[in-house]
């Protein structure tokens, strides 16, 4: 696990990040949220929460599942100081425009690196069993388990000289 891509997105989590018993009055509370824990793990500056906003006014950050994934906007990029994730689990849900959204796992990335966070989340999450597990995720350990890619998701394989459980194989 040399460059961090072998961990998938756990690799840009950090324990600080992981938030389990959140509460937001709404979409636009659970995103200011989830740019404020960005912030404060140094990640990005205060100006990239206004384009996480922007984002949603313009497209949706429901993938579905009861899961959100809120990013910026381009103008957003500017702020971003390093490639990070957030994890805040609403166990009370939230409401985002009729679909209630328990977990939002927050993205911050440098140029296009956005891009490829995403396709392993949506990896991850398009497993129901996953998705369940990670809206009913009690501990910061779990999360990390659930957001580390099992072997089957990577087409190239397990082949990074790793033992199994250095990898996070369950």
């Amino acid at each position: 696990m040399s460059d961090g891509r072998a961990a998938g997105p756990a690799a840009l989590l950090v324990p600080d990040a992981i938030r389990l018993h959140e509460r937001a009055a709404g979409k636009a509370d659970a995103i200011r949220a989830c740019g404020e824990v960005l912030v404060a793990t140094g990640a990005v500056a205060p100006e990239y929460v206004p384009a996480m906003l922007e984002r949603e006014e313009s497209v949706s950050t429901y993938i579905g599942e009861g899961v959100a994934i809120p990013h910026a906007t381009l103008a957003g990029k500017a702020a971003v100081r390093r490639d990070a994730l957030c994890f805040l689990r609403f166990p009370d849900g939230v409401d985002w425009d009729g679909e209630t959204v328990t977990v939002c796992i927050g993205i911050a990335a440098v140029g296009d690196g956005h891009l490829d966070i995403l396709a392993e989340l949506a990896q991850i999450l398009l497993d129901p069993e996953r998705a369940a597990a990670l809206r009913e995720a009690t501990t910061p350990d779990r999360v990390l388990a659930m957001l580390t890619p099992a072997p089957e998701d990577d087409p190239t394989g397990p082949d990074d000289g790793a033992a199994p459980a250095e990898r996070g194989e369950r």
